[in-house]
């Protein structure tokens, strides 16, 4: 699905689904330098429980026109013009990582939009190594690596090896996308006051093993939510869409439909 929002074309993934306003809608939100392609064992799962679903590619990220944009706050505030844009009313929100934030800041400027939020390997901050974002400035490849390494240790090997290069696959690219978002992760200090904003029913998704969002620090961010419930997931990095989307998608399911 293409449409544009302030004259630049906007890439959706809807599994090929057209809209119905009469089905709830799951917005899914990517991490850091990645498309909607991360959500590929997840989004036609959850178009297949009924939802209407839009795995979204944030501008200058996969598909989607202009320039990556340079703050949560931003990326907030273009997310409410693509909901505007749809039409959508019964809205929830599933993020991982950065989409976290995003999430977090999209409650906190629209908070009667969320009918339910699901955060995947998220906190309301994340704090980026300053030698990763110089890595990712410069545009070295080795700052894939790095975040890779940082998300799982050396235990987790991927089939086809690291799923970020497989999206950030140029120098530029690094340059352009992945650097602006680290940067916009670090520099995000709202979090803390946005949570206070949450009134809806509030899932939390953690990887046993995530070494970017320690277990410690994601158990606090739940804590902050009254009533809000979390699953661990053994064994699992900070890539729970991909290490292990199958548990992690069913556990969502049974929260929406609660």
């Amino acid at each position: 699905m293409i449409f544009e929002v302030e004259n630049k074309k906007v890439f959706s993934s809807d599994v090929g689904q057209s809209f119905d306003e009469n089905k709830d809608t799951i917005i899914l939100l990517h991490g850091s330098g990645q498309s909607h392609v991360v959500w590929s064992l997840t989004d036609q799962y959850l178009s297949d429980q009924g939802y209407n679903v839009f795995t979204l590619d944030l501008p200058g990220h996969g598909n989607s026109e202009g320039d990556s944009l340079k703050s949560i706050e931003e990326m907030a505030e273009w997310l409410e013009k693509v909901v505007t844009k749809i039409g959508i009313n019964n809205l929830s929100i599933l993020g991982h990582s950065q989409g976290c934030l995003v999430a977090l800041e999209y409650v906190n400027k629209f908070p009667k939009k969320i009918k339910k939020l699901i955060f995947v390997a998220g906190s309301y901050e994340i704090p980026v190594n300053k030698s990763l974002i110089d890595l990712a400035h410069a545009g070295d490849m080795e700052s894939l690596n790095l975040m890779m390494k940082w998300g799982y240790g050396y235990s987790k090997q991927f089939i086809g090896g690291n799923p970020l290069q497989k999206i950030l696959n140029s120098s530029r690219e690094v340059r352009e996308v992945l650097a602006i978002d680290l940067k916009a992760c670090n520099n995000y200090k709202n979090g803390i006051n946005a949570v206070k904003k949450i009134k809806c029913p509030t899932f939390f998704i953690f990887g046993e093993l995530d070494k970017m969002i320690k277990l410690d620090k994601g158990k606090e961010f739940s804590g902050l939510i009254p009533g809000s419930k979390t699953h661990i997931i053994k064994d699992c990095g900070h890539m729970i869409i991909l290490e292990n989307a199958f548990e992690m998608r069913e556990k969502i399911v049974e929260f929406l439909k609660k």
